[in-house]
């Protein structure tokens, strides 16, 4: 094989029986008997996901929107992008990003592009998010969102970072979520170029 051959293609070996566990909210949890290669079987646990958006929303001096928000799986305040679920069926990715940005960090944007495709962690999840690019920003209007944050949601800090120094501290492991580590990264090198190679907001998920 050559770097050509270096592309993730849909695959799914059969499954001979499956196990669901529980079914939450958000989640649920299944076991899968899969046939394998040399015609045995394995049993594979994981968790179903609806699926996820995330932003970085960069301004006109190329600063990131960082978030910081409770996530007590792992007992943290982690520094994030605005993103959330999948939650609305049939909706556009885009819009669904768009909610986000304005519902979490009171901004919209008038350019939109596709940053990056994660899988967060394709061993044990489903779980699929798209990241996107949003520039050229305005601040919502007081009063122009009709929306109440709950829960973690009520205390968000936000803060603009200097998307090289943001570089800088995922790399240093000052940031740690999968989605804010992927487009920082994917934005300074989509930045070399002026974003041009990026996709459309609208493309396609592989």
């Amino acid at each position: 094989m050559t770097a050509d051959d270096v592309r993730d293609v849909p695959e799914a070996w059969e499954v001979l029986g499956t196990t669901e566990h529980f079914t939450a909210r958000v989640i649920s949890a299944r076991t899968d008997t899969v046939r394998m290669p040399g015609d045995g079987t394995a049993d594979r646990d994981y968790v179903q996901h609806p699926g996820s958006v995330a932003v970085v929303a960069l301004d006109g001096a190329d600063r990131v929107l960082l978030l910081r928000q409770y996530r007590h799986p792992v007992r943290r305040l982690l520094w994030e992008l605005p993103a959330g679920i999948r939650d609305v069926p049939g909706e556009p990715l885009v819009e669904c990003a768009a909610r986000e940005l304005a519902e979490e960090a009171g901004y919209r944007a008038a350019t939109w592009h596709t940053l990056v495709d994660i899988l967060t962690s394709p061993g044990m999840s489903d779980e699929r998010i798209r990241v996107f690019l949003a520039r050229d920003l305005t601040a919502l209007a007081p009063g122009e969102l009709d929306f109440v944050r709950q829960h973690e949601e009520v205390d968000m800090p936000v803060v603009w970072v200097p998307l090289a120094e943001a570089v800088g501290k995922a790399l240093s492991g000052s940031i740690h979520n999968a989605p804010a580590v992927a487009g920082i990264l994917a934005a300074y090198a989509a930045s070399s170029d002026g974003f041009t190679a990026l996709r459309p907001p609208g493309a396609e998920e592989a």
